[in-house]
């Protein structure tokens, strides 16, 4: 059937409203088109990724709808740009680079985007929807945690189909936003042989996200087996992984996530089409496969450690500051954070950022180190305890990466060597 308009939409696109919103309607029209919706629905809200600096055609873009008039008709919330405006110092690249992404972050905000610059606004209490809020959300992990973990509604936004959905204030009624395309269609089972510690430990979620997406790809699946009332931050973990690893936009975990109390729930009454167990060796290899450093054993001598990906909550930044002690890293090793500005301001309050930096820690916001020259230039490893950094960091930044868990990472940023602990994953 063709797409229905309504008046709005219709003057939008005849440019009643500015060349900018013309613009923008095109881009939503041609998408519902493309996706066969019959018609477009209002957003609440908007995340926009299409303020990171990806070369002239990204600042081409963003000029046309800032010469057209154009301004969001929705609070919008911007994603990571290519620099921290706040410690500019951290920058470790070009100068031009550097001035380009300042001006991209620059006019989105004069479109009347929130500089909230941060991969995780679901942090961002006045920023985040509710089940089942309709809303246009960019950035990977942040979409796969929209849908999965809050139960708001969101398909997979690109960058400028996001800005347009923002201008426009709609989106196609297709995918995602609607019921049939949530109801999972693969059952993962968790095996009976992982360790009672390692389903107890955060260990656990980076590998799983990283199974889930090689298994799902961009289908819905449903986790069965862990303990219910799973973290947010956990679950984060495994979103941020599974949309790396695959082109995961929603999943399900059954006991933790508000679609899926039951996996009869999960599945929407039907049956799936296929199912798996994922057995402790899988999880392990999976994980081993995020290290690429050619020497990753115990004893192996460091240069980073980046943590914070997607940006670390309040919650994971005072387990940081726990897990230091007190203690500092060691000389020539560089332990860099990254958070949101806003959860950095609360860090601040509660004496979380001066214990860090006290550590020797260095704190990074509005953006993320895997994303260009931020670390400072080491001939030797960067350990991480995030799946996606180790996913992007080789290709983009040319990292040797050594993958740990959080307390793995901590330890070895204070020893200056790879530690590992060896009972974590048991015998696989």
């Amino acid at each position: 059937m063709a797409l229905a308009l309504d008046d709005h939409e219709r003057s939008m696109l005849a440019g009643d409203r500015g060349e900018g919103a013309a613009l923008a309607a095109r881009l939503v029209v041609r998408a519902a088109e493309a996706l066969g919706a019959e018609r477009l629905i209002p957003i609440t809200r908007s995340h926009v990724d299409s303020c990171l600096y990806h070369g002239e055609a990204t600042i081409d873009f963003v000029r046309r709808l800032v010469d057209g008039g154009a301004r969001v008709a929705v609070p919008t919330t911007l994603n990571v740009g290519t620099v921290d405006l706040l410690h500019p110092e951290l920058w470790h690249g070009s100068r031009e680079v550097a001035g380009r992404g300042r001006l991209l972050m620059d006019a989105y905000r004069s479109l009347g985007c929130r500089p909230t610059f941060t991969c995780a606004p679901y942090q961002l209490a006045d920023a985040r929807p509710v089940f089942g809020e309709q809303v246009a959300w960019a950035e990977s992990n942040a979409i796969a945690f929209c849908n999965a973990v809050i139960g708001a509604r969101t398909e997979r936004y690109g960058d400028f189909t996001d800005i347009a959905c923002a201008v426009l204030g709609r989106v196609p009624d297709a995918g995602l936003h609607r019921d049939e395309a949530r109801r999972a269609t693969m059952v993962l089972r968790m095996g009976s042989d992982l360790p009672e510690r390692l389903l107890s430990s955060d260990a656990l979620f980076p590998p799983l996200g990283i199974v889930l997406g090689r298994r799902a790809g961009s289908r819905v699946a449903a986790i069965v087996g862990l303990p219910p009332d799973q973290s947010e931050d956990r679950l984060k973990a495994v979103a941020a992984a599974a949309a790396s690893s695959g082109s995961v936009a929603m999943f399900h975990v059954v006991g933790s996530t508000p679609e899926a109390p039951t996996l009869d729930d999960a599945l929407g009454g039907g049956d799936p089409d296929e199912a798996f167990e994922i057995g402790l060796r899988e999880l392990r290899e999976a994980g081993d496969a995020l290290t690429n450093a050619d020497a990753a054993v115990p004893g192996t001598r460091i240069g980073a450690v980046s943590l914070g990906t997607p940006h670390a909550s309040l919650a994971e930044l005072r387990e940081i500051a726990t897990l230091l002690h007190g203690r500092r890293t060691a000389d020539g090793v560089e332990l860099l954070v990254s958070t949101g500005r806003d959860v950095l301001v609360q860090a601040e309050a509660d004496g979380t950022a001066g214990r860090l930096r006290k550590a020797g820690a260095e704190l990074l916001v509005d953006t993320c180190s895997y994303l260009g020259p931020v670390l400072r230039p080491t001939p030797l490893p960067s350990m991480t305890d995030s799946a996606k950094w180790a996913w992007y960091a080789p290709a983009n930044i040319g990292a040797k990466v050594v993958f740990g868990s959080r307390e793995e990472c901590v330890r070895s940023a204070i020893d200056g060597r790879v530690w590992r602990d060896p009972s974590l994953w048991g015998e696989a």
